[in-house]
């Protein structure tokens, strides 16, 4: 049955149900504790070998062991939402102010479930698969935290896979590329020190207005003047700050936040330091105090050539409609992190051209895309592992 069959065929009632009931009950980064706990209790019914609760906080893993020699090869859906309030009318829109499943994550852990049930009637026939649930993608955390956990060594993967909704897309197409395929990304929160007066007498201060001006006037053309290839890097200006809004004080302090992005780690490393370099040296220039935070740290997302073979050969073998994916993507994906331990491939699945964005008070996953996205892995996982009879 090739893809787009898969796009005329409901996916089963009660994976969509599982969705809908995600979605109604959306949990922020680091607090996904109700969220993973029926992730458990789903996969305990697809009868894992083994299933890992609590890593990395709140992540979960499911362990299908063939006991042949063989790669493991982990897929990685996530398991939070977002601090967005959700605008739309259906009957399983989020039940909890200010938040919402609103960039797809509760389809793609319905997607999960269903390759759990695949694997529940045949098993890989060499080597493993984990089925890994993740905690905080939004905050770039996630990824770092179930790394560092002991136990991950005990499930660390040869090949790993991600997929993520993207609406713009035609519903169901598959995008991919070798190399670069997703920025790196980092917070930058900028805080000047001065000295506070009253507005009659400014010169008893110390402003950092001016400072501030120059800040948002330099940071973002810093790519270009570190001659970094067009497209390569950018540093947007989120959030700015200068004192309390009253009339009668001169400010003393002021705060300046910039996302810096970047193509891949070294240039991000370099814009980032260079970014604190500019602000100390306009600092002291004009005599200010500078402290700075650092906030939402994604590494950038590599496909191995390898991998993306794999998720080529899917797509071709299940007939699905292919987008170009000539540049990288600049925004960021939490699952770059994985390409520090194993060989990764993340591709983009169709949301349809003219669906809501993602991060938008009305998007809502496609329902039509839990079987192609089952379908997906499951064919990359067969074909690096192999299927045993079904029971």
């Amino acid at each position: 049955m090739i893809l787009t069959d898969f796009l005329s065929r409901a996916a089963s009632a009660e994976l969509v149900s599982l969705r809908h009931d995600l979605h109604r009950k959306p949990e922020l980064s680091g607090e996904e504790r109700d969220t993973a706990a029926r992730i458990a209790a789903e996969l305990e019914r697809c009868r894992p070998d083994e299933i890992l609760t609590g890593l990395g906080t709140h992540g979960v893993a499911a362990v299908y062991d063939s006991g042949v020699d063989g790669p493991t090869v982990l897929f990685r859906c996530e398991l939070d939402g977002l601090p967005i309030t959700e605008i739309s009318t259906f009957g399983w829109r989020s039940e909890i102010d200010g938040k919402g499943h609103l960039c797809g994550h509760d389809g793609h852990m319905a997607i999960m479930c269903g390759l759990a049930a695949q694997l529940a009637e045949s098993r890989p026939a060499r080597g493993r698969v984990v089925l890994l649930f993740q905690p905080a993608e939004e905050t770039g955390a996630g990824a770092a935290d179930v790394i560092a956990d002991q136990r991950f060594e005990r499930i660390r993967p040869d090949f790993a896979f991600a997929l993520h909704n993207l609406p713009g897309l035609p519903l169901g197409s598959v995008g991919v590329r070798p190399g670069p395929f997703t920025f790196a990304s980092e917070g930058l929160a900028i805080r000047l020190s001065g000295r506070t007066s009253h507005a009659a007498q400014p010169e008893a201060g110390l402003s950092p207005a001016s400072v501030l001006g120059r800040l948002m006037e330099a940071l973002p053309g810093l790519p270009e003047t570190l001659g970094h290839t067009p497209g390569h890097s950018l540093v947007t200006l989120s959030h700015a700050r200068l004192g309390e809004a009253a009339f009668g004080i001169s400010p003393g302090e002021a705060d300046i936040w910039v996302t810096v992005r970047a193509i891949d780690d070294r240039l991000q490393a370099e814009l980032m330091g260079e970014a604190e370099k500019l602000a100390r040296r306009l600092a002291e220039a004009g005599g200010l105090g500078v402290d700075f935070d650092h906030h939402e740290n994604f590494a950038a997302g590599h496909n191995d050539e390898a991998a993306v073979a794999r998720i080529e050969a899917a797509a071709t073998a299940l007939g699905a409609d292919r987008v170009v994916v000539g540049d990288p993507f600049r925004w960021s994906e939490d699952f770059g992190r994985f390409g520090s331990v194993a060989k990764t491939g993340l591709f983009v699945l169709g949301s349809g051209e003219d669906h809501p964005r993602l991060h938008n008070p009305d998007f809502d996953f496609p329902d039509e895309l839990i079987g192609p996205g089952i379908a997906m892995f499951e064919y990359i996982m067969r074909d690096i592992c192999g299927a045993q009879a079904p029971d």
